[in-house]
């Protein structure tokens, strides 16, 4: 039963299409006799008329039908036909340079697809076009072919044009990139919205939430730590996480066995490393873990470490929370931070 304060928040929640709600409630209008997800871009209905439900089979169940807008039966993160259809064509042509024309030969109208592809990766249709067709090209400088082949493929009339999109979207001029200093980066939908993941062939580097604030930052300090490029991609650290999040979200495991590369100070990696050690189901004060450091004045240092870590949901940061009991801070919001805790709880009495 959803109490009326949660009822409240919810309804905010649903006013302001707060992605941060994604696949927490849905709202079923009774006006209309359909359900929606928080973030439906349907124009709001007035609070007597919602009812609402922690699940898509509740609203059924009510005898609300689904939205035709938002499709709640549908992944959260639900692809369209139009980014789809683009997504087709590049890997048809990934060299390909695309041009007004090109888009009026598929029907379809440019600013569309750059709206939905914004919308759905954070970047344009013609940057994700780009940023492949430099995939390649990184792909062919390492296999030996020289940067004037690798122009000339990818559509680069001008060497310097060449070399400014390709640092801009890599992260290091053609000459200078190294097998060693690649990262892949890749989005994964889970229960709570999509999430970014960064990984090399070895280990997982990041995996954040895609609305956390500062993401963009901390994807740009991860780059000039570790010299690297950070490229579009997968790599077998990201596939083993998206499996291992699909378990934890379905509430069959509560740790994670992918390998991780923690990029820290000595205190950063201790303080994560007690993190680690909190069962799930449990939660720890800051100070708590300050004791646990041997370091009790230190819980400004510790709230800190806690805030720097990179691997949410896996390195379990969200179980930490004020010695008064409140909830504190989390990187994805304290709505997530409260339904993570929720969720751990709830496998243990299963």
């Amino acid at each position: 039963m959803i109490s009326a304060d949660l009822k409240e928040k919810y309804y905010q929640a649903l006013v302001a299409k707060d992605s941060e709600y994604e696949g927490l409630f849905y709202v079923g209008v009774k006006t209309t006799g359909v359900f929606c997800r928080p973030t439906c871009p349907a124009r709001k209905p007035k609070f007597e008329n919602c009812e609402f439900y922690e699940t898509a089979q509740q609203a059924l169940l009510a005898s609300f039908r689904p939205c035709q807008r938002c499709k709640p039966l549908s992944h959260p993160n639900h692809v369209s036909d139009v980014v789809r259809m683009l997504i087709e064509a590049v890997e048809k042509e990934p060299e390909k340079r695309w041009k007004g024309q090109d888009f009026k030969a598929l029907s379809m109208d440019e600013s569309t697809a750059r709206r939905q592809f914004k919308k759905r990766f954070g970047m344009t249709f013609v940057e994700y076009a780009r940023a492949r067709r430099m995939g390649l090209a990184l792909k062919h400088i390492r296999s030996g072919r020289t940067v004037i082949d690798s122009q000339l493929s990818t559509g680069y009339e001008s060497s310097s044009g060449f070399r400014d999109a390709f640092s801009r979207i890599m992260g290091a001029a053609p000459t200078h990139v190294d097998e060693d200093r690649i990262l892949k980066a890749a989005w994964i939908d889970t229960r709570l919205g999509p999430m970014m993941a960064v990984a090399d062939e070895q280990a997982l580097y990041l995996l954040e939430f895609i609305d956390r604030r500062g993401l963009e930052r901390e994807v740009e300090r991860l780059r000039k730590r570790t010299k690297s490029a950070i490229v579009p991609g997968t790599t077998a650290p990201i596939q083993s996480i998206e499996r291992e999040l699909n378990d934890y979200f379905d509430g069959k495991r509560t740790a994670f066995d992918t390998a991780l590369f923690c990029l820290g100070t000595p205190f950063q990696k201790q303080v994560w490393e007690v993190l680690l050690a909190i069962p799930a189901g449990e939660t720890r004060s800051y100070q708590e873990i300050a004791n646990a450091v041997g370091k009790p004045s230190a819980c400004r240092a510790v709230a800190q470490a806690n805030g720097a870590n990179q691997l949410a949901i896996v390195i379990p940061c969200h179980r930490v929370i004020n010695t008064s009991g409140e909830l504190g801070g989390y990187g994805g919001g304290l709505t997530r931070k409260s339904w993570l805790l929720h969720h751990e709880k709830q496998g243990l009495l299963q």
